[in-house]
């Protein structure tokens, strides 16, 4: 059956760049609060050390300086690390304002893109026309409108629909919150789902029977209060 959606695994660390998730991972996305977690201390060697595990796999690494000429000249030494690093630009800077500009230059220097942190339909509007022409990918934060209360798959949907019949740009779903969300990503159209290694360990689960996941789990409570030794 062919693959309906890529799957990026989103900050692996070094192991987990080995480990057989029973799936074919299709890229891999990173972002400055990842490395943090990781425990990044150069920013730059780190990018370094990731990239050789990556291979020649699609690989997102995000710039973070928060002005027009500094992000260029991040995106620019990100970009040259490989042929495969997409550099991920935020839709706009911590004031507010669009990284229109930023965006513009780093398409005319040839630089594959991966735009971050989009939440709205009006978003994708504002940037499309700069980058209806390249391979750059729209990352969705799905999981984050979702926790807003609002349905994101709706969003989702028309960003799709946009992006498919006025551009050649891909569409990420970002910031799953559940393993379902990979089934419906695809549902949507969407091109690419970014999850986190515990959430693709769990797709191996999809078809489990769920009497069989009952019992597992009426066991599993069983074996901590018995492990615990709690007494009534």
């Amino acid at each position: 059956m062919k693959k309906k959606i890529d799957l990026y695994a989103d900050g692996l660390t070094t192991e987990e760049f080995h480990e057989n998730f029973n799936i074919d991972i299709d890229g891999y996305t990173f972002n400055p609060s990842i490395f943090k977690k990781l425990g990044a201390t150069d920013y730059l060697e780190f990018s370094k050390k990731i990239l050789k595990e990556s291979k020649v796999k699609p690989i997102s690494l995000e710039v973070f300086a928060d002005d027009e000429k500094s992000m260029i000249e991040q995106a620019k030494i990100l970009s040259s690390l490989a042929k495969n690093v997409y550099v991920k630009v935020p839709i706009t800077f911590t004031d507010k304002k669009y990284t229109s500009k930023v965006i513009e230059k780093l398409v005319e220097n040839n630089i594959k893109l991966n735009i971050t942190a989009i939440f709205t339909y009006n978003q994708i509007l504002e940037i499309l026309p700069i980058i209806k022409n390249t391979n750059s990918i729209l990352s969705v934060f799905v999981g984050r409108i979702f926790d807003c209360g609002i349905d994101a798959v709706d969003i989702m949907s028309q960003i799709n629909e946009k992006v498919k019949s006025e551009s050649q740009c891909k569409t990420l779903w970002a910031s799953p919150r559940m393993a379902y969300d990979y089934l419906s990503a695809i549902n949507c159209g969407t091109d690419i789902i970014t999850m986190q290694a515990s959430q693709i360990r769990k797709l191996s689960m999809f078809g489990k029977n769920l009497e069989e996941y009952s019992l597992d789990t009426v066991k599993q409570f069983y074996k901590d209060a018995k492990d615990s030794g709690f007494k009534l």
